[in-house]
This record gives C-alpha cells, structure tokens and sequence, in this order.
C-alpha cells in the first residue's frame, strides 16, 4: 500500500511511450487470475467502455487532474492492471450471469450489476462496491484503489476449497474469511466487506435447508455467532452485548470460545477492562490477535 501511495503522489502527465494493455474479455480467464495473483477483478460491460469515460487523480500538490478518458489513457491503464484483473464482459452474457443472482441479491447490488459502473468482483464473481455514492461527478481514481486494492492472499485457501466443492463447511469458512478480513480494510470499505461475506453465509444456509446435515442447528447458530462478530467489526458492541444475553444456554455451552471472544471484544469496545478480563483467560492467541485488531479497525 506504500508503494501505491508514492505511485499516486508521484503522478505526472503522460507520455505515448507505453503500450495501452487490453481488457480481458473472458470473465473466467479473469477469475483464474484473480486467484492466482491474489487480486480483486475489475468488470464493466463492452457496451459501457464503447465511450471516454473521464476521471480524476490526486496529484502531488494536493489538486486533481482531470483525465477524459480512463480507456485510453496508458498511466490510469498500466495503475489499475497492477492492483486489479481487468475484464470486458460481452452483453451477450448479461441473461446468464444475471439468472444467477436475479433471486438472490439485494435491490443495490442488482441495479450495480446492470449499470455502466466498474464494477469490483471477488474471484467467485461476486460484487464489492454495491455502495456508489450517486454524488460523485466523476470516478477519483486515486481513492477507488486505496479502497477497492485488496491483497485477498489470506483467503486463498478458502478460495481454492470453495471452487473445488461448493458446500455448506466452504461457503461458511469463505464467508468466515471476509468477516476476518474487513476488519483490515479502510472504514469505508467495512460494510461492503460485511455485506459480500453475507452472500456467502446466505449460501451456506441454502446448504442446510437443501441438505441437512448433523448438528446443522449447531452451524446455524455458527452464522449467528459471525453476524454478531460482523457487528463488532461495525462498532456496535451495545448491540452484540444484547443479544448475547438472549441467547439460549445450550447455544452459549455449545459455543464457549466464540461466545467469550464476543464479550470480550464486545467490553474492550466499550473500554470496559474489568468486564473483558473475566474472558481473556478463555480466548486462544488467535483470537486475542482479532480481537486487538477488531479494536485497531475502530480507532
């Protein structure tokens, strides 16, 4: 990320040298790739990249430079290649692709899928930036890398596992992941993190209504026990405090080590060290270790 930010204050005009890189036109190749160089994929429909599409960049001395077309232009080109997958997608997929969200997705994430907008996607093809600010005249670039150039190494494991089986244990521990994960994002990239990680848990419930398996009313309680862990990472430990209290004896005694690292997390949040200390003597190094960067992320 410090090498990105030098990049960007060192911007200068640019000169034909470089040869402009094109797209990827496959989304498939695209997400192979994605996987392999631990990136996010950038996606916009061929009809939208058919005309300039203008942006900004923050320059050196604190101003903006205007750029009329981000297609064409070899530096914007050559930054967005080096932190992202860039692909085209033809309209002649748009029937295929969206019959498989069309029952499935929020009303913001269906009208991101169908605009003209970049579109930034996770290895599975799922959108990121469902949240567009409506406001924006036009697409700073600077600030979409900061926030969208996500070194996804951490979960490649679950990746790999997820592609291989799509089941109930890999759509929880995937989506398990981006919960991990957004706690390491900039705070406005937090709830988009959330919500990604919330298609994953809505997979893993399918699997259990399709095919139960034993224990599933342990794992349902599981996904709970993360949307609560979701809200610490949002900086809503009043919230999770609550809730906990409601929860049936028999989940508490089935799930004691997360249930302490959510009071704990929950009490150190609030800045409550007596409360937190009563669970600390229960939480593993691992998860002492999310809990100190659950904390961080909210500071």
């Amino acid at each position: 990320m410090k090498k990105l930010i030098v990049i960007l204050l060192c911007f200068v005009s640019v000169s034909s040298f470089a040869q402009i890189r094109e797209w990827n036109t496959s989304l498939k190749a695209a997400k192979d790739l994605a996987t392999i160089q631990d990136k996010m994929i950038l996606m916009m429909w061929e009809e939208s990249t058919l005309y300039p599409l203008p942006v900004i960049i923050n320059a050196e001395n604190g101003k903006k430079v205007f750029i009329e077309d981000m297609f064409t232009n070899e530096y914007v080109n050559n930054l967005l290649w080096e932190y992202f997958i860039p692909v085209v997608v033809s309209e002649s997929n748009y029937t295929e692709l969206f019959n498989e969200i069309r029952d499935e997705r929020s009303a913001d994430y269906i009208n991101t899928f169908n605009d003209d907008t970049i579109k930034v996607l996770d290895v599975n093809g799922n959108i990121l930036n469902v949240e567009v600010n409506p406001n924006d005249n036009y697409l700073n670039i600077t600030e979409f890398i900061l926030k969208y150039a996500l070194n996804t190494s951490l979960l490649k494991g679950e990746y790999v596992a997820y592609k291989e089986s799509k089941n109930f244990y890999s759509a929880f521990r995937l989506a398990a992941g981006y919960v991990d994960m957004s706690s390491f994002v900039l705070p406005e990239t937090k709830h988009e993190m959330i919500l990604l990680s919330n298609i994953y848990f809505d997979e893993a419930r399918d699997f259990l209504n399709q095919e139960p398996i034993e224990n599933s009313n342990l794992y349902v309680h599981k996904i709970d026990l993360q949307k609560m862990k979701q809200q610490l990472i949002l900086d809503k430990p009043r919230k999770v405090l609550r809730q906990l209290k409601r929860l049936d004896p028999e989940i508490l005694k089935a799930n004691d080590s997360e249930i302490a690292f959510l009071y704990f997390t929950a009490h150190l949040l609030l800045n409550d060290e007596k409360s937190a200390s009563e669970w600390r003597n229960k939480l593993s190094l691992v998860n002492l270790k999310k809990a100190s960067q659950i904390i961080i992320s909210n500071q």
